[in-house]
């Protein structure tokens, strides 16, 4: 099995991104290239074509080797969920709730299973496997339980890149500190160091980069420089990264961002609208008067719409409504945006029946079993005719109370409504605004409402953004690393 591990000093080192870059750059000289990440901790998730729910980062490093994902990829998925507990995904489908120490108890014999069989199967397919790392591999407190970091890489006798970011400061002592944890044969398999998101004149770095190899005698074999585009994230912490400004905006889209948000990689084709701004709103602060606003998924919907009544967002929304604005729900949002939501075993949490934001004459039952497919249906509004694809994960059936008060988005009714007014819109569908010619329709109904001129409808899909923003990391990414110590 030839394989490539990447890990980190730390979480956030930029270990998604670079699997995706070498992913590509692989993938460019003809080989067979697959990503692989044993064990997920996330909550953007996303399904493969046959209905196995993964980590995002790994559709998208998937994206980048030029392959479909699938749920060999990320075998285990996990998803807080509040309350010191996480849903467990194995092979794309959950098996259960846990909370941490439970995990270890329950779960990891049988998710090492599931990692060794899923890396056995890719091993049939692929040229060569690129690991990722969760964290840190030397948290000595956890590595008895860790199933993504060394314990993959000694499994594979895999080569290994540590990635330290030294945007943080403090990257030489994290790059020292990290390999004094390792035990000598896992660290016998760091066969290079990537120093990531250097800002700066290199030359700077030189006699730090030549005290390292002397002191560690591995060698740095990258220094990659802060990259500017927005690429999916795999947790919320990331969104306070995203400090773009645009000038040229014209109109100011407004996501909450709710405490168990999830999926917000439904939001990056529109962040790549060069007219559109993506303003991300705590719930506790003043809803402002943007041009619309979306309230998101969330992976426990009924805690996140009480966090929305606590706060006083929930009138907020109400009365932003009442002035003219446009509210948009996607999945746990569109739940939200109902009369009710019925848990009646107790799955988000407290059982019982709960009020919505009563703006919608919809219903929802929580249920245990969670639906995740992908969906192509033809829209209804803002543009008829329109083909539109996406994906469902979501627990929960919704019901529609008065269909005469209500017009449904697309031939698919149980996936989407729009008020007769066209100012109060949700949809099950994640991934809706990849749809190039969808999302501007949407656009130009919000601009229509400022008098702004309409945006031309006949544009790609996002996914043909995405390969642009692949190969360009790619390209910077093979600029500044030297693989060849691995490749060897």
């Amino acid at each position: 099995m030839k394989a490539i591990m990447i890990v980190g000093t730390t979480s956030h080192a930029g270990k998604s991104l670079l699997t995706a870059a070498i992913c590509r750059i692989l993938s460019r000289t003809g080989k067979r290239v697959t990503p692989f990440k044993g064990q997920n901790m996330a909550l953007n998730s996303y399904v493969t074509s046959t209905g196995g729910e993964i980590g995002y980062a790994q559709a998208m490093q998937a994206w980048g080797a030029g392959i479909s994902p699938t749920v060999e990829m990320n075998p285990i998925l996990l998803k807080p969920q509040g309350n010191m507990t996480s849903q467990v995904i194995m092979k794309g489908k959950p098996v259960g709730i846990t909370g941490a120490a439970e995990y270890y108890e329950k779960y990891f014999d049988m998710g090492w299973q599931a990692i060794k069989e899923s890396l056995q199967s890719l091993s049939r397919e692929f040229d060569i496997i690129v690991c990722e790392g969760a964290g840190s591999p030397a948290e000595i407190n956890l590595k008895h339980r860790d199933l993504t970091n060394m314990r993959v890489a000694k499994y594979l006798k895999a080569k290994t890149l540590l990635v330290v970011d030294i945007d943080r400061g403090g990257a030489f002592a994290h790059v020292v500190g990290t390999l004094e944890l390792l035990e000598p044969d896992e660290r016998e398999l760091i066969k290079g160091v990537i120093i990531n998101k250097f800002r700066g004149q290199k030359s700077l770095l030189d006699s730090g980069i030549t005290w390292l190899e002397e002191r560690t005698g591995i060698p740095v074999v990258g220094v990659i420089p802060w990259i500017d585009e927005v690429f999916p994230a795999e947790d919320s912490l990331d969104l306070l990264d995203r400090r773009a400004q645009k000038n040229q905006a014209e109109i100011t889209i407004g996501v909450l961002r709710l405490p168990r948000i999830s999926n917000f990689t439904d939001f990056d084709p529109l962040e790549a609208e060069t007219t559109v701004k993506i303003q991300y709103i705590n719930p506790q602060d003043s809803l402002g008067h943007p041009d619309a606003v979306i309230i998101p998924g969330s992976k426990t919907t009924i805690a996140d719409l009480l966090t929305l009544k606590k706060t006083g967002m929930a009138l907020e929304i109400k009365n932003y409504l009442k002035a003219g604005g446009i509210v948009m729900g996607i999945c746990g949002g569109f739940q939200m945006l109902g009369e009710s939501l019925l848990d009646a075993d107790g799955l988000e949490g407290a059982e019982g029946l709960y009020d919505g934001l009563k703006i919608l004459p919809l219903r929802t039952v929580i249920t245990p079993q969670k639906i995740t497919r992908q969906r192509l249906v033809t829209s209804q509004y803002p543009q008829p005719g329109l083909p539109v694809a996406g994906y469902e994960i979501h627990q929960g059936h919704t019901q529609i109370n008065k269909l005469e008060e209500i017009m449904s988005l697309f031939d698919d009714s149980s996936l989407g409504v729009v008020n007769p007014s066209q100012s109060v819109w949700g949809t099950y569908l994640h991934g809706i605004f990849d749809n190039g010619a969808w999302r501007r329709s949407w656009l130009n109904h919000v601009r229509q409402q400022r008098g702004l001129r309409t945006l031309p409808t006949g544009i790609p899909n996002y996914r043909e953004h995405r390969e642009m923003l692949l190969n360009s990391l790619a390209d910077t990414v093979e600029k500044h690393l030297d693989l060849t110590p691995i490749l060897n």
